[in-house]
């Protein structure tokens, strides 16, 4: 089998004398074998793990990402970040760890963003309304423009 995993800066691994895929998507877990049905899954931040025809292992961190299985033979992951490791555990230790926290801060200043959108949305909504709020300006009728601009 081919696996290809790429990020969008960089092509990580392709390899073309891969037996088996191990990677993880939101139900778990799950192994690829050579005529394997096409699929495509969503990853989850896990580590990939591949098996090549000499029975060397091979370890992949990823950050997410699609996996990709077409032919039976083809098998691709497009991915935000991927580190290639020898030794799983650190892989797991430290890698993981880096990738998830970044997950969550991600996902909290998208959080902070929605709130100030919204906060935003308000304010625009109270001036279409004629409404001030806090630190806004009193509203100038027509005929007061004239006496502004002076």
């Amino acid at each position: 089998m081919r696996l290809t995993i790429a990020t969008p800066l960089s092509l990580v691994v392709e390899a073309d004398d891969v037996e088996h895929v191990r990677a993880e998507d939101e139900t778990g877990a799950f192994g690829i074998l050579k005529n394997h049905a096409d699929f495509l899954t969503v990853l989850t931040t896990s580590v990939v793990t591949w098996r090549d025809t000499k029975g060397a292992e091979h370890y992949t961190a990823v950050r997410g990402g699609t996996l990709r299985v077409s032919g039976g033979t083809d098998i691709s992951i497009a991915t935000r970040e991927a580190v290639l490791g020898t030794d799983l555990r650190r892989l797991q230790e430290d890698v993981l760890v880096k990738f998830r926290q970044e997950a969550e801060e991600e996902k909290a200043a998208g959080a902070d963003a929605e709130r100030l959108y919204l906060a935003a949305l308000r304010q625009i909504s109270n001036i279409v309304r004629g409404e001030r709020g806090h630190g806004m300006p009193p509203r100038l009728e027509p005929d007061q423009l004239d006496g502004a601009a002076s």
